[in-house]
């Protein structure tokens, strides 16, 4: 199955449920009105495209019609995918141009944070890169375990203590390693954190002093996992974390999983946070990097049957 059919069907859910309402109204419309709009709005929000973005969307809608001249509500979806594309096309790829570079990933527990780590290991072990993990969740011995089954795998380097041990330790050793070996790449796993643990986010800062201190010139993406399937919810919890500690991308997890794909859109358009990567699956390559353009098409463009 390729990339694109990946993504379709991983969406298939949210354009079942969201999509298929949005064509089903449009087709009961023989004209372009108010109404029209407004029930168009209604069934954005109940995608979990966010009260505020839903109105934005309709808004320029309103504008491309006039401006266009169309009078068919049929040809409004192919105008909402491509506004969908340019909403989320700004700041989409990763920035890992040193040698090495980091990411560091973090995100609550339960939002497959580790599973994604590991997917990542894989994608850029693909490659060509060499890729050094640092077990830094040392809450939880079942993560420095999980992640050692994922850096077997995906044919990475891994940097563990034991539970319990200090995680900008783990970082430290982690970032010498990679030096050492040549590493393009570290990527760090860190503990599922609650915005409202503030030790936490004071041992988070601690962690990005060391990759400050030692990595001072390395390129650094600081990604926020978040559960696709938490629709709304994924956006104040994006919130949170951003007012705790820069945020420079997302990985979104669970889209197959969910009719709230919507949210796509809201995490981007209320947070100015760009998707980097999104998961459409549970096959150690359903972890895709983000392209607004694909993303649009699967999710707004009917099939040609």
């Amino acid at each position: 199955m390729g990339l694109f059919s990946k993504l379709k069907s991983g969406l298939k859910k949210t354009r079942d449920a969201v999509v298929g309402q949005i064509d089903s109204m449009l087709k009961s419309f023989t004209k372009i009105d108010e109404e029209l709009f407004e029930e168009l709005e209604e069934l954005l929000v109940m995608g979990d495209v966010g009260v505020a973005t839903a109105t934005k969307i309709c808004d320029e809608l309103r504008d491309r019609v006039k401006k266009k001249g169309i009078k068919d509500p049929a040809l409004i979806m192919n105008e909402i995918a491509e506004l969908s594309a340019e909403m989320l096309s700004e700041n989409t790829e990763m920035v890992l141009n040193t040698k090495p570079s980091v990411i560091l990933v973090i995100g609550v527990n339960g939002v497959g944070k580790t599973t994604s780590i590991g997917k990542l290991a894989s994608y850029y072990v693909k490659q060509g890169k060499r890729v050094t993990l640092a077990a830094a969740d040392t809450f939880r011995a079942a993560a420095i375990d999980q992640l050692k089954i994922w850096a077997d795998r995906a044919g990475a380097d891994i940097v563990a203590q034991g539970e319990g041990s200090d995680p900008a330790a783990v970082v430290f050793d982690a970032i010498s390693s990679a030096k050492a070996k040549g590493s393009d790449l570290v990527i760090i796993d860190t503990a599922g954190r609650l915005h409202n643990k503030k030790h936490l986010m004071d041992e988070l800062a601690k962690i990005r002093r060391v990759i400050d201190r030692e990595l001072p010139d390395a390129d650094k993406e600081f990604l926020l996992v978040l559960d696709a399937t938490t629709g709304q919810n994924a956006v104040n919890q994006a919130n949170e974390f951003a007012k705790a500690t820069g945020i420079t991308g997302i990985i979104l997890t669970k889209l197959d999983g969910t009719a709230k794909g919507g949210v796509v859109l809201a995490v981007k358009d209320v947070l100015n946070i760009s998707v980097k990567f999104i998961g459409v699956g549970e096959q150690v390559d359903d972890l895709q990097p983000f392209d607004p353009l694909e993303f649009s098409k699967a999710l707004f463009v009917k099939d040609e049957n």
